[in-house]
């Protein structure tokens, strides 16, 4: 919105600076994060109010959670997402089509989670909106997005997946490029959805590779950077380091009042948002490989739930004490903190390499 101060860029001094997508990316970080800090505890005390028991906790679990963590609030993700959205409407430029496809599905894959969360606080048990159901919009939901951002990339990459490291390589998918995308956004709302079962856990990663997205894209963006580091040019995608920066500075508002012990959580409603948001930049910047690098965090814990469900149905035996992961961890006597804090270390070190992906060709 802000954007359209541009037009007296000729007149009035200062307002060039509105031009420059890295300055209403540091805008937008700061009205999100100013955001959290004004609307968090209001929302917190409604949701409260209007939640007498809190998020239902299984039974199933750590015996710790059903001690630490009864009564507390869920659809926390309220609050990134008012956030993330008012911030990228006022500092994005909205015209740009990528900014709309990440946008909405972030906001779509929200209101899938809300309808979640508000069926299990309404029946008081952990079974919301069925599976199926979830999946089902899901997809749909990805095959729309996916196809929307095939449709606005350069004919050069269009249908094409790009191979990091290898600068020549562009397989052609062709169609299939839209259940791939697809993939792609619903794979990564799960996995941040899994993610999400200890206090801080799911929201720092999920900050920390999407900033690294936001790099990359702002990169990807530029035909002068594309042309130093040897990457496929995406004209257009650089304005999403608006976004992500709206998403880190919206994370950390919400991460004020989810730190051990959380006040709030964020739920289904903030993280399959987020976890297709991922998605979905990464299908727009054409780095949906390295998705898997940035978000490796999110990866391993979804693989950890297929493997221990494979093998117990076929061995009748678990291969982790309790998945996912980082609830073998704590089986094993790690405390909360602990396994948040090494997991956000991780995610750092994944987004490094991640990053590193641009320059090694």
């Amino acid at each position: 919105m802000f954007y359209f101060l541009t037009e007296f860029a000729g007149t009035l001094p200062g307002f060039n600076l509105f031009r420059f997508i890295t300055v209403r990316a540091g805008a937008a970080f700061f009205t999100a994060l100013i955001f959290g800090f004004v609307f968090g505890k209001p929302l917190i005390d409604m949701l409260k109010r209007r939640q007498s028991n809190g998020q239902p906790i299984r039974e199933d679990g750590p015996e710790s959670h059903l001690l630490t963590k009864t009564g507390t609030p869920t659809m926390g993700g309220l609050l990134i997402l008012s956030a993330l959205t008012v911030s990228t409407l006022l500092w994005a430029r909205l015209d740009n089509p990528y900014v709309w496809i990440v946008l909405l599905v972030t906001v779509a894959f929200g209101a899938i989670g809300f309808a979640d969360d508000l069926a299990k606080v309404s029946k008081g048990n952990v079974k919301g909106v069925p599976g199926r159901v979830r999946l089902g919009l899901g997809v749909l939901i990805g095959v729309l997005a996916s196809a929307a951002a095939m449709y606005v990339h350069p004919e050069d990459l269009q249908g094409h997946l790009a191979v990091p490291v290898f600068k020549e390589v562009l397989l052609s998918l062709g169609w299939f490029f839209i259940p791939f995308g697809a993939f792609v956004i619903v794979g990564a709302a799960n996995s941040v959805n899994l993610t999400d079962g200890l206090d801080g856990l799911a929201i720092m990663p999920v900050m920390i590779a999407a900033t690294t997205l936001g790099v990359i894209a702002y990169a990807v963006g530029r035909v002068d950077f594309t042309a130093y580091l040897d990457v496929h040019y995406v004209p257009g995608v650089g304005e999403l380091l608006v976004f992500t920066a709206a998403l880190a500075g919206g994370g950390l508002g919400f991460l004020w009042y989810n730190a051990p012990p959380a006040a709030v959580f964020m739920g289904d409603t903030g993280s399959l948002a987020l976890g297709g948001a991922l998605g979905a930049i990464a299908v727009a910047i054409k780095h949906e490989i390295v998705l898997a690098i940035v978000g490796g965090i999110f990866v391993v814990e979804t693989l950890s739930v297929i493997i221990q469900v494979l093998y117990f149905k076929r061995t009748g035996k678990r291969v982790f004490l309790m998945a996912p992961i980082h609830h073998h961890f704590e089986k094993k006597g790690w405390a909360e903190p602990q396994i948040v804090i090494r997991f956000w270390i991780i995610a750092l070190v994944l987004a490094l390499i991640g990053l590193a992906t641009l320059k090694v060709r």
